[in-house]
């Protein structure tokens, strides 16, 4: 409890640091904390879509128009979430249009800015709470691996994407409802049939060595337990 209640607060601290910019706020499509081996993109997608998080925020740091503006970006296999505040509908459609001009290889582009006054460092602050704690109930489940969902919250409404089945999408949706302070719980994933065949004969091959692993474990504590014994036995012998 104590490391997720730290966690929070460094989110916290980092969510207010970073929020300093004046315009662009947003996660990278890719962090260090992600088990590569267990993304369902390859290797090629994991840094084209880097890159795309880096072209857009570049992209609307640079344009003076949307100076006022507070815009952030998730990507997932080329596809754009983008959210956040701008004064007005018109500085909203020229956002629009401006990232499909200059940013070409978008396969969809959600755009869920809000027009209306940016949102304080506070807020920002507890939405990135929401995330954090969405995060650690995906740790406590096995219906599908955390890093196959990421996960984007803005102003409570949190929005899921990755690769997944219907079955993980909706347990996904489920575990992201019972956070706290979570307003609605939106679904941009792109749906698989079945789970990939690699991973599953690599979930097995894992359950296969930990089944293993807990024989010889529990083996080691027979043979401990009865050394303990033998030794018992001897030291009695020695004692007479």
């Amino acid at each position: 409890m104590k490391k997720v209640i730290l966690l929070c607060a460094l989110l916290v601290c980092s969510t207010i640091l970073s929020s300093c910019s004046p315009i662009v706020q947003g996660a990278a499509a890719v962090t260090t904390v992600a088990t590569m081996s267990n993304d369902r993109r390859s290797m090629g997608e994991i840094i084209d879509d880097k890159n795309l998080y880096t072209n857009l925020v570049n992209i609307v740091k640079k344009d003076p128009k949307l100076e006022d503006s507070h815009i952030s970006f998730k990507v997932y296999d080329d596809s754009v979430l983008m959210t956040g505040e701008t004064p007005s509908a018109d500085l909203k459609n020229y956002l629009e249009n401006t990232i499909k001009t200059k940013a070409k290889k978008i396969k969809q582009l959600i755009n869920e800015v809000s027009v209306m006054k940016n949102s304080s460092y506070l807020a920002r602050a507890k939405d990135g709470v929401i995330t954090v704690q969405i995060e650690t109930l995906f740790l406590n489940q096995e219906v599908f691996h955390p890093t196959h969902v990421r996960i984007h919250t803005t102003r409570g409404t949190v929005y899921l994407m990755g690769a997944v089945t219907k079955r993980e999408a909706e347990h996904a949706t489920n575990v992201a409802s019972k956070a706290k302070n979570v307003k609605k719980v939106v679904k941009l994933f792109n749906y698989l049939l079945v789970r990939p065949a690699e991973e599953i004969e690599r979930d097995n091959k894992n359950k296969v060595e930990s089944e293993k692993r807990a024989v010889l474990e529990a083996k080691k504590a027979e043979l401990e337990a009865a050394q303990s014994e033998l030794q018992s036995q001897i030291d009695e012998i020695n004692s007479k």
